[in-house]
C-alpha cells in the first residue's frame, strides 16, 4: 500500500493497526470471516473505475465487453456452488444482505402486504421485519419464534401462515445454532400460495459442501451474502425461479440500486471459483467439527447453550443468572477474543440482551482444529466466571495467534 501511504501517512497508519488487530485476535464474531488475497486483489481492481447501469448486453453506458463477460461468469460461479439448473436465475448486483432482502420484497410484494419471519430476539435479522428496519415501515410484518428447547417452532409458523395469509415466508436466521428445515416451511408456503425466501447468508457455504440440507428445492427466491461462511468479499446475491427473476431484476436496478459495483463482483466470482475447490469442502467440514467441539466443552464448563448445542458454525450462551452480556463481551474482548452480545428468547431490548454468539468460520479459515478450540473454550470460562484477569490471557491468546498467521508474507 506505498501509494495509500504516499497520498494519507495517516490512513496508512491506520490501516496497519487494524491488520495487526485482526492477526493478534481471536474472532469468534460467525458472521466475520477473512478474504482470501484473490478477492483482495479482485476488490481493489480496475473494475471499481467502470459505471455499468444495466445488465450484460444491455447496458446504459458503453465500453462495457470486459465487464460484461466478468458479471457473466459470476453468474455462471454463482449457480455452479449450489449446482443449479436452467430453472433458476442469479442476480449478482445487490450491495450487501439487507439492501438485497428489501429489494425483493419491492419485487413480489405490495405497500402494507403480509411477512412472516422469525422474530429477531428469537434468532431473525434485522431486515426480517424488525421495527426499527425499514422493512416495517413499508409491510406488515408478523413474527414466528422458537420454542421452549429453543427450536423453530414449524407448527406456529403453519399456524400463522394459516391465520395472516402472508405474501412471502421468510426462512433463515443470523443467530440460530441448528439445522432449518426448508422444505417444511416451502410446503407451508405452498399450501397457502406463498412465497419462500430463504435467507441463506450464515449458512451458505455449509449448503455449497453439502452440509446442510439445501433451500434450493422448494424455495422461490434464495438470499445469500458472500462474506460469512463463504469467506468472500462482503456483498450479496439473489437467486430467483425463472418465473420471477425479471421482478427481482427490475426491482435491484433501475428499483433501488444505480451503477453496480463490478469490482465487488469479480471478487464474487472469484469467491465463487473457491468455493468450487475440494479444500474449500474440507474447510466447511472443519468449521462445523469446531463449533461442536467448542459448544460441548462450553456445556461441560457448565454454560447453558440455546437449543442446547449446535448444527452448523453458530453458538449462543444464555449467559442470564451468569454475567452481564455486555460485561462479557468487553471482558472477551480485553483478552484478544472477539463474541457479540445478542439476544435470546424473552430478551426484553436488544440494548440489553443476555446472549453471547460465538462462530468458527473465521478461526477455522485461518486453520485453527480441535485442540485451539478447547483452549479457547477453557479461556473463555475463565474469563467469565472471573477466574483470570483478561490482561494475563491476552498475551496467551497473542502467542497463539502467531502461529495462525491470516495471511502468509
Amino acid at each position: 500500500m506505498e501509494e495509500l501511504k504516499k497520498i494519507s501517512p495517516k490512513l496508512h497508519k491506520i490501516v496497519k493497526e487494524e491488520e495487526k488487530r485482526q492477526q493478534e485476535m481471536i474472532d469468534l464474531i460467525p458472521s466475520e470471516n477473512y478474504a482470501s488475497r484473490a478477492v483482495l486483489e479482485a476488490a481493489g481492481s480496475v473494475l471499481t473505475n467502470k459505471y455499468s447501469e444495466g445488465y450484460p448486453g444491455k447496458r446504459y453506458y458503453p465500453g462495457n465487453i470486459f465487464i460484461d463477460k466478468v458479471e457473466t461468469i459470476c453468474q455462471e460461479n454463482a449457480k455452479k456452488v449450489f449446482n443449479l439448473g436452467d430453472d433458476w436465475q442469479v442476480n449478482v448486483q445487490p450491495f450487501s444482505g439487507g439492501p438485497a432482502n428489501f429489494e425483493i420484497y419491492c419485487a413480489l410484494l405490495e405497500p402494507q402486504d403480509t411477512i412472516l419471519s422469525l422474530k429477531l430476539s428469537h434468532g431473525g435479522h434485522l431486515s426480517h421485519g424488525h421495527k426499527v428496519n425499514i422493512s416495517s415501515k413499508f409491510f406488515n410484518i408478523i413474527h414466528y419464534g422458537l420454542d421452549d428447547k429453543g427450536l423453530i417452532d414449524y407448527d406456529e409458523i403453519e399456524r400463522l401462515a394459516i391465520k395472516n395469509g402472508p405474501k412471502i415466508i421468510v426462512s433463515g436466521a443470523t443467530a440460530y445454532p441448528r439445522e432449518i428445515d426448508f422444505k417444511r416451511i416451502s410446503k407451508i408456503a405452498k399450501e397457502i400460495e406463498a412465497y419462500h425466501l430463504a435467507d441463506i447468508s450464515h449458512i451458505a457455504g455449509l449448503i455449497s459442501a453439502g452440509l446442510h440440507v439445501s433451500p434450493f428445492e422448494g424455495a422461490d427466491i434464495v438470499m445469500t451474502t458472500t462474506h460469512k461462511t463463504l469467506g468472500g468479499p462482503r456483498s450479496a446475491v439473489i437467486y430467483s425461479k425463472n418465473e420471477i427473476s425479471s421482478k427481482i431484476d427490475k426491482a435491484i436496478f433501475p428499483g433501488l440500486q444505480g451503477g453496480p459495483h463490478e469490482h465487488i463482483i469479480l471478487a464474487k466470482a472469484i469467491a465463487f471459483e473457491e468455493a468450487l475447490r475440494p479444500e474449500f469442502k474440507e474447510r466447511q467440514k472443519q468449521t462445523i467439527k469446531n463449533a461442536k467441539i467448542l459448544a460441548d466443552d462450553l456445556i461441560n464448563y457448565g454454560f447453558n447453550l440455546i437449543s442446547g448445542g449446535t448444527d452448523n458454525h453458530l453458538i449462543l450462551i444464555d449467559l442470564g443468572g451468569v454475567i452481564d452480556a455486555s460485561e462479557a463481551e468487553k471482558l472477551l474482548e480485553d483478552a484478544n477474543i472477539l463474541a457479540n452480545r445478542n439476544t435470546i428468547p424473552d430478551d426484553e431490548s436488544p440494548f440489553k440482551p443476555s446472549g453471547l454468539r460465538l462462530g468458527t468460520p473465521a478461526m477455522t479459515t485461518r486453520g485453527m482444529r480441535e485442540n485451539e478450540m478447547k483452549q479457547i473454550a477453557l479461556w473463555i470460562k475463565q474469563i467469565l466466571k472471573k477466574e483470570e484477569v483478561p490482561e494475563k490471557i491476552k498475551f496467551q491468546v497473542i502467542e497463539l495467534c502467531k502461529k495462525f498467521p491470516i495471511y502468509e508474507n
